[in-house]
């Protein structure tokens, strides 16, 4: 009798450790399993981010800008995005910011020409979500319609998490005017 009691709970305690552990696992935020993108595409003009695959059209967000984004990124400060053909190198999940993709700027040509006229480049040029600090549903849709970054590409949370899964690292970034 003692031993049938002790396989009772036993069972009963797997069961429970199944469904905790079942409960407790995190949703996948991939929306049903986004195509992996060979290409991402910025146009600062129309503030839009584009995930290219096969030449194609995958996904597109709005963007927000650096706070003064016309024209390219020549130096450390200056609020710009820069423009130019670059890499997305590395992730941190752990960012100021809901997650964050680097993006490889300064390039050597960005470099020198930060150097010649004697300033530095800059640089932490990011894709990333809001500030994390931020819970006001109304702040966040204000940062959502203006140019608020000191140069990164910003977009909302969940669309930070779409391109979080679509874009691995090394995959090519081409930042239009």
């Amino acid at each position: 009798m003692a031993g049938a009691k002790a396989g009772v709970i036993l069972c009963a305690a797997l069961c429970l450790a199944g469904w905790l552990a079942g409960c407790s696992t995190t949703k996948d935020s991939s929306p049903s399993k986004l195509t992996a993108a060979d290409e991402v595409v910025v146009d600062k003009s129309d503030r839009k981010l584009r995930l290219i695959k096969d030449g194609k059209v995958v996904r597109e967000y709005r963007v927000a800008l650096g706070k003064d984004p016309t024209g390219h990124k020549y130096r450390e400060g200056d609020q710009r995005t820069p423009e130019g053909k670059y890499v997305l190198d590395w992730r941190n999940h752990r960012s100021q910011f809901y997650k964050s993709i680097h993006v490889s700027y300064p390039n050597v040509d960005d470099r020198l020409r930060a150097q010649e006229a004697g300033y530095q480049p800059g640089g932490m040029i990011m894709i990333h979500g809001r500030p994390n600090y931020i819970k006001s549903p109304a702040v966040q849709a204000e940062y959502d319609r203006i140019d608020w970054t000191n140069g990164c590409i910003a977009v909302k949370n969940h669309e930070m998490d779409e391109i979080w899964q679509a874009v691995k690292d090394g995959t090519p970034i081409h930042i239009q005017p």
